[in-house]
């Protein structure tokens, strides 16, 4: 099912285009095209609305031809689409835009398995550092041990704040990052049972 928000007030939906809420993507190619960094800004920007590859390379500040192979990668990979054309002096621009709102990974239902550069967590990091150097990053690290059952249940909530936070009307001169995890420990420490559970 395809659907677009729409938002209140003098702001436009967001994006200006119709897509699917979610795509899981289920090839490791599919998460090789969006754990590239310019791929995932250009993901970002095609949050605002529908661009042609000129105007994604004005605001990434890239030659046109760098843009368009990493359009075409994630156009080939199903993650973008052309979503509209104009004619401008005989010539078809293109219009790209989102094939969904939000993507997951399903490989591991598949048996497959994550590309070893697919970490958000660095790209996180590194877009963060001049936020941190400013005294401006806002974070928080939570630790909780938990049945499986109750983690999938958590993160079904992120997935609704994220979802919150993708549906924001796009205003003001700033754009904040937002990054969420959750992953299992293999070393955390535990404390021993207690005499009422041993």
């Amino acid at each position: 099912m395809l659907v677009c928000s729409t938002v209140t007030g003098n702001n436009p939906a967001v994006p200006d285009y119709e897509l699917a809420e979610t795509l899981e993507l289920t090839t490791a190619e599919q998460v090789r095209a969006i754990a590239d960094p310019l791929r995932t800004t250009i993901l970002g920007l095609l949050h605002e609305r529908a661009a042609t590859v000129t105007e994604l390379a004005t605001a990434v500040k890239r030659p046109k031809s760098t843009v368009a192979h990493h359009v075409k990668v994630l156009a080939d990979a199903g993650i973008l689409r052309v979503v509209r054309t104009r004619k401008v002096r005989a010539i078809e621009e293109r219009f790209y835009g989102r094939a969904a709102r939000s993507f997951y990974v399903g490989l591991g239902r598949q048996g497959g398995k994550l590309p070893e550069d697919f970490n958000d967590f660095e790209v996180a990091a590194e877009e963060s550092r001049t936020a941190y150097d400013e005294g401006q990053l806002r974070s928080f690290i939570r630790h909780a041990r938990i049945p499986e059952e109750r983690a999938g249940e958590f993160w079904r909530g992120v997935r609704d704040l994220i979802d919150t936070f993708d549906k924001l009307p796009r205003a003001g001169d700033t754009t904040y990052g937002f990054t969420v995890g959750l992953y299992p420990i293999v070393d955390y420490p535990t404390l021993p049972p207690t005499a009422d559970e041993g």
